[in-house]
């Protein structure tokens, strides 16, 4: 009697891109005996076309944003510019935004490349936003928010920027939903690769690495925030809470929707309608 094999699961991503599921476990294996972020942004840089990063300019996100910026300046021909993607949900704090400039400055003008904001379709102010879906509809609606103010933007900069892979700042030490973290996911809906270079590290390593080699960050960390979102949904942490703790406190929810898109496929395939 012989057992058949299942046939492997295929996915069609963007750009004719098609992974199989043995190759994703081989690079999730391969990538576990990696020593550093770096060798994981090499590996990738050297695989992957239409390459990006995604960020909201946490702490995981700026480190990332240093190592991409030193491979760039060791070799340019090697390792080019990742352009970075930034969605602005209106709802930012100040602190946030003036981080965005400092980022720009540093980092990405040196290297003649603009940082690709998006914002809620149609929209350029809180006012705005407020006008058209009304006041606090993050408290009335938050699955109806999270689309419109985050993962609409999100999968309409991957689209309109022909983006096959994405950088993210999300670790397993976070804890939640991210706990179960590989280095590589597939993001089905929108069709890209998402890589978590520092998914194994602490907060206080990557807090180390921030201050060693002066990246800079969001004012906000001294004063007891850890994980920086919308200003009506982010709090300050207490000593021995995870790190995302202050994030929509009191809600049993761990992310806004970026990273959790199935809940969202209704939503997204109306939009494309």
């Amino acid at each position: 009697m012989t057992t058949e094999t299942q046939p492997s699961k295929i996915y069609q991503l963007n750009n004719n891109i098609t992974v199989t599921q043995e190759q994703l476990d081989h690079w999730n294996t391969a990538l576990s005996n990696v020593e550093t972020p770096q060798e994981i942004l090499k590996w990738a840089i050297m695989t992957f076309p239409h390459l990006y990063q995604t960020t909201a300019f946490g702490l995981t996100g700026l480190a990332t944003i240093d190592m991409l910026y030193k491979l760039h300046e060791s070799n340019d021909e090697l390792y080019p510019t990742i352009p970075l993607i930034f969605i602005d949900t209106l709802h930012h704090f100040p602190q946030t935004l003036d981080l965005l400039g400092k980022i720009q400055d540093k980092y990405y003008t040196p290297m003649k490349s603009t940082i690709n904001v998006f914002k809620p379709l149609g929209l350029n102010s809180e006012s705005e936003f407020a006008n058209k879906y009304g006041d606090m509809l993050w408290e009335t609606d938050d699955i109806k928010y999270d689309f419109l103010a985050k993962v609409e933007p999100a999968s309409r900069a991957y689209k309109e920027l022909g983006v096959t892979v994405v950088f993210t700042g999300r670790r397993k030490s976070q804890g939640a939903a991210r706990s179960n973290l590989k280095y590589v996911e597939i993001d089905e809906l929108n069709k890209i690769i998402k890589i978590n270079p520092l998914m194994p590290w602490t907060f206080d390593e990557v807090n180390q690495y921030i201050q060693q080699h002066d990246v800079p960050c969001n004012e906000l960390l001294q004063y007891g925030y850890r994980s920086i979102g919308d200003y009506h949904s982010t709090q300050p942490v207490k000593e021995g809470e995870d790190e995302r703790a202050g994030r929509w406190k009191g809600k049993a929810k761990t992310e806004c929707g970026i990273h959790e898109t199935s809940k969202f496929a209704q939503f997204l395939k109306e939009n494309k309608n």
